[in-house]
């Protein structure tokens, strides 16, 4: 079998690996396409440098929005000319679903999305509109197919990724806080976000937000994990907090280095506060306490708050379906606010321990990894 597979981020080339190596062990597949050192290391020679499309917003765009454009009309030809089976997207809808359009203009080779958009949310127009170029969706939420399939299009629930990630052991976590000196201190882990312009405006704001906490828990200690690019924006923000934190940063460290350090901070850490996303799960993988607090700019809330269709923009509470995890967004993204959150959460962190478990249950935790389950679920489609 010929598999045409492509990924544009570094959180589709994992979730792109993880399939590659399910189909490999399910059947004798070749592979052509575009992704990062992850899908190279299961056997991918990428068209191109992933990095290329590793683009977001419109001012990073738009100055490259021509050679985006030949990008993807190329990435379109190598599908045609590849005699591929499927042809497999991976997130990344702007680049992604318009190499589809073009290659369903001119075949009828099998198209497959990896990640659902997030039509319960908002923007609910987007499944029909990709409904017209993609055959069947694979879904990282329980909760999503329906969506999906009352626009026409296959659609199955294959587990989320995070489900499949190792946690820290005991020993792990004792020898990381040996490394940074923090005893048997508590941990609060803070995280503004994991992009430059998030950290430069949450961080002062969650800076403020701590100054009472740690005057009710001077015994508490920060710790922040970062990446590369936004480390020194982080370290310029955490100059005014109110206590310093660790920063795990990976300069200098190799990745498989600076991945263990992180995820021995997650098991070490008693609490968090943290950005709203994804790591709202990843903290319920560790089984983490923590309050979510994200704001943007005036106009970008007033279009946001018109367009949403739900209460609640942490994936816990959505999952669990439960609103155990507290949140301060919006107008609500404020010290106070924060602050009265954060001192309620660490009075009685286990209230959301039950919605996290089960969380992880319906994500598919104590099943066949995610990438497997993806896999079986592409050829199923082949094969009808």
């Amino acid at each position: 079998m010929k598999v045409f597979i492509l990924a544009g981020e570094a959180s589709g080339d994992r979730l792109g690996a993880a399939l590659m190596a399910g189909l490999t062990q399910l059947t004798d597949v070749q592979f052509e396409g575009i992704g990062g050192p992850l899908m190279q290391a299961e056997g991918l020679d990428s068209l191109f440098p992933m990095d290329e499309l590793s683009v977001m917003g419109i001012t990073e765009v738009l100055p490259k929005y021509r050679h985006l454009k030949r990008r993807i009309r190329q990435t379109a030809e190598a599908v045609l000319v590849s005699g591929a089976d499927v042809l497999i997207t991976i997130d990344s809808p702007d680049f992604s679903l318009r190499v589809a359009g073009l290659v369903k203009a001119r075949s009828d080779i099998r198209t497959v999305h990896y990640v659902a958009p997030s039509v319960w949310a908002w923007r609910a127009g987007r499944a029909a509109k990709m409904a017209k170029v993609i055959n069947h969706v694979l879904a990282l939420l329980p909760f999503e197919p329906p969506y999906m399939r009352a626009t026409g299009m296959e659609c199955d629930f294959v587990g989320h990724p995070v489900v499949a990630e190792p946690q820290a052991s005991a020993a792990e976590i004792a020898d990381f806080r040996a490394r940074h000196d923090l005893g048997d201190a508590p941990i609060l882990m803070v995280l503004p976000g994991s992009r430059k312009g998030e950290v430069a405006r949450l961080g002062p704001i969650f800076g403020k937000a701590l100054t009472p906490v740690l005057v009710r828990h001077p015994d508490l200690r920060l710790v922040v994990p970062t990446t590369a690019h936004v480390a020194p924006v982080l370290r310029g923000v955490v100059a005014d907090w109110p206590a310093p934190p660790i920063i795990i940063d990976p300069k200098n460290m190799k990745s498989g280095a600076y991945k263990h350090e992180k995820m021995c901070s997650f098991g070490a850490a008693s609490s968090a506060l943290a950005a709203s996303g994804t790591v709202s799960l990843e903290l319920a993988a560790s089984e983490t306490p923590m309050v979510i607090a994200y704001d943007v700019s005036w106009i970008s809330r007033q279009i946001i708050a018109a367009l949403l269709k739900i209460d609640t923009l942490t994936l816990v509470n959505l999952v669990s379906e439960t609103r155990a995890i507290p949140e301060c967004n919006g107008k609500h993204c404020n010290p106070p606010e924060i602050s009265a959150a954060l001192l309620k959460m660490l009075a009685a962190p286990e209230a959301q321990l039950e919605a996290m478990q089960v969380t992880m249950q319906r994500l598919g935790k104590g099943g066949d990894a995610p990438g497997l389950r993806a896999a079986r679920a592409v050829l199923a489609g082949i094969n009808g």
